[in-house]
């Protein structure tokens, strides 16, 4: 629970800690201050038909995201970033990886490309005219050469901490950082993030204690990795998509102040109950760093089916 309760807030102001603005992104951006926010942080529709969007083409999409992203740019401070989590555009099968499109618009207006980050995750729709999708990408820009990056706070155990230089005037002496390793820009479900260094962040699924009616939730854990690493404390955080908070709820959790944006009213209900879950220390989240369940085999679901077993058997005779 917080040391201190912050009142949720409707409109954008300084002395505000929570911000839950309803209304049109794009609109609400045009009445943000500049230069304010350290890091824009969000997940755009991806205009493939979900119910919080309306499929358009994709010229007529990006040339509306452009629009988006251009008053994004405006909002951040000088020395912040914006960080877009994107999927894929499809149509008719055809696949179109949004990062590839989206890339240049940023460079337009002037920003650096840090780090295109695969976030790779076990589960999700199974296709079967292609593979099957299991990772999205989180493109971070710097609005300038001076930007926050904390990688301490962000640093994941190293593989092998007992290793040593083999030469030079340090040999004999360990080679690594006693706080871990920088966890790179592959962020991976993988078994064990103690004995492997890399970040375990599963999507928010069926079973997932963070799991709300909003069908592309962010999963918390995912936010706080950006929260810690290009923010400090008492800094904002904006998301123009905020769906159901998560964005807000990583921001407070570390003493940033957050604001999101969404003109659903259910979402942004859903966004306020979950805030105010948090704050009152109710809110289940999946904690950061936890290891993925991995399955021991003894489970029926992790079993081979009896039928399947059974056909084989039949065909072998």
């Amino acid at each position: 629970m917080l040391n201190e309760y912050h009142p949720i807030y409707e409109q954008f102001s300084h002395n505000a800690h929570v911000v839950i603005c309803q209304g049109d992104a794009l609109e609400e951006l045009q009445s943000l201050p500049e230069n304010t926010f350290k890091l824009v942080v969000s997940s755009p529709p991806y205009n493939i038909g979900k119910e919080y969007e309306t499929q358009i083409s994709l010229d007529d999409y990006l040339g509306w995201q452009k629009s988006v992203i251009r008053e994004m740019f405006r909002v951040t401070a000088q020395s912040g970033s914006i960080v877009w989590q994107v999927g894929n555009y499809v149509d008719a099968s055809e696949v179109f990886p949004l990062d590839i499109y989206f890339y240049p618009i940023f460079k337009e207006l002037g920003m650096r490309l840090r780090n295109r980050i695969i976030w790779h995750f076990d589960h999700g729709l199974h296709a079967s005219k292609r593979f099957s999708g299991r990772y999205e990408v989180l493109l971070w820009f710097t609005k300038s050469d001076n930007y926050t990056f904390n990688l301490d706070a962000v640093r994941v155990p190293s593989k092998y901490p007992g290793k040593l230089h083999y030469k030079g005037e340090n040999a004999g002496k360990p080679s690594g950082n006693p706080l871990g390793k920088n966890p790179s820009d592959y962020w991976r479900i993988i078994r064990n993030e103690l004995e492997t260094g890399r970040i375990e962040i599963p999507n928010v699924k069926s079973n997932h204690p963070e799991k709300t009616e909003h069908p592309c939730q962010f999963p918390v854990e995912l936010i706080e990795r950006c929260v810690l690493a290009f923010t400090n404390e008492d800094d904002w955080v904006l998301d123009p998509f905020g769906g159901s908070g998560s964005s807000v709820v990583a921001a407070i959790k570390h003493n940033r102040r957050g604001m999101m944006i969404d003109r659903d009213t259910i979402y942004n209900t859903l966004a306020k109950e979950r805030i105010n879950s948090f704050q009152n220390g109710t809110l289940k989240i999946r904690p950061l760093g936890k290891p993925i369940h991995q399955p021991s085999g003894r489970e029926k679901v992790a079993q081979i089916p009896k039928q399947w077993l059974e056909q084989t058997q039949e065909r072998l005779i």
